[in-house]
């Protein structure tokens, strides 16, 4: 299915998992990577799908998601905390570029967790701005102890389950595209070892997706 023809949300969230898939299997297509898709989307984008991660350089979403240029809308933050910019950037992936799907990607030994754990733990803070990076994870950490949770993927999964809330709290333009039918939210953990991407948590799609 082409990518041009506005897919559903699910039909979005199909062909990431579809690519991803691909990569995991080692039979990547490279979709999208010749000279004439970068001439077909000079005039103008049209991607499926808003990816806001982690700035990890183990996370570069084209290629563990088997995509090309024009097919994802990428924003990266260490930690994948959200701020201001990254909310303006999401709701115009999702408003002007009409983007069916805002997937928000975690993964293991995620370093901005860790330093908020340890944080937490001897009272010890990072100095600058990975302050407020460490800051800005620390309601999600604290979460997860309120909860119970010691394990380290459990722990990141919750954070990225609070993302995915904070994106959908904060944004109107964003819960109200959910709402409408016409968006879904899906939290995604990566595993860095065996490339695959596991669901964690989706909010608007027709049906739900088991982790």
């Amino acid at each position: 299915m082409s990518t041009q023809l506005s897919p559903t949300p699910s039909e979005a969230f199909e062909l990431l998992l579809a690519g991803n898939r691909r990569f995991t299997a080692g039979a990547p297509e490279h979709p999208n990577q010749d000279a004439a898709r970068r001439t077909e989307t000079a005039p103008a984008q049209s991607p499926f799908a808003v990816l806001f991660g982690c700035s990890d350089s183990r996370l570069a979403a084209e290629i563990i998601f088997d995509r090309g240029i024009g097919d994802l809308f990428v924003v990266r933050t260490a930690g994948h905390v959200a701020g201001a910019e990254v909310l303006g950037s999401i709701e115009y992936g999702v408003s002007v570029l009409d983007c069916p799907l805002v997937v928000v990607l975690g993964h293991d030994t995620c370093g901005a967790v860790a330093a908020t754990r340890a944080a937490l733990s001897d009272g010890v803070s990072a100095t600058g701005y990975v302050r407020d990076v460490i800051e800005r994870v620390t309601p999600s950490v604290l979460a997860a102890r309120a909860a119970g949770l010691t394990d380290e993927d459990d722990i990141i999964a919750e954070h990225i389950r609070h993302t995915v809330d904070l994106l959908l709290d904060r944004s109107r333009v964003l819960a109200d595209q959910v709402a409408a039918g016409r968006a879904a939210v899906v939290g995604l953990s990566y595993r860095l070892a065996d490339g695959s991407a596991r669901v964690v948590t989706t909010r608007g799609l027709a049906h739900e997706v088991p982790a």
